[in-house]
């Protein structure tokens, strides 16, 4: 058996495995408003995601005001 012949195999198995990832990141884009999901892993990120929801002013953290907007 010569090496180029695992290549197909090789080639669908990294695709298969690829696509779960990239569906996931973009359902998160269509359902939140063109974002990916934000996780919060530690509690700074957990800060800093509650503070993008109060400044939205719509109780979503993904909806951003840009700093023009914030009083």
């Amino acid at each position: 058996m010569w090496w180029h012949e695992v290549l197909p195999g090789l080639a669908v198995m990294t695709v298969c495995l690829f696509i779960p990832g990239i569906a996931t990141a973009q359902i998160h884009k269509f359902t939140n408003g063109g974002k990916e999901k934000r996780l919060a892993r530690a509690p700074y990120q957990w800060y800093l995601m509650e503070r993008d929801r109060k400044l939205s002013g719509c109780n979503k953290y993904y909806v951003s005001k840009g700093l023009e907007n914030i009083n």
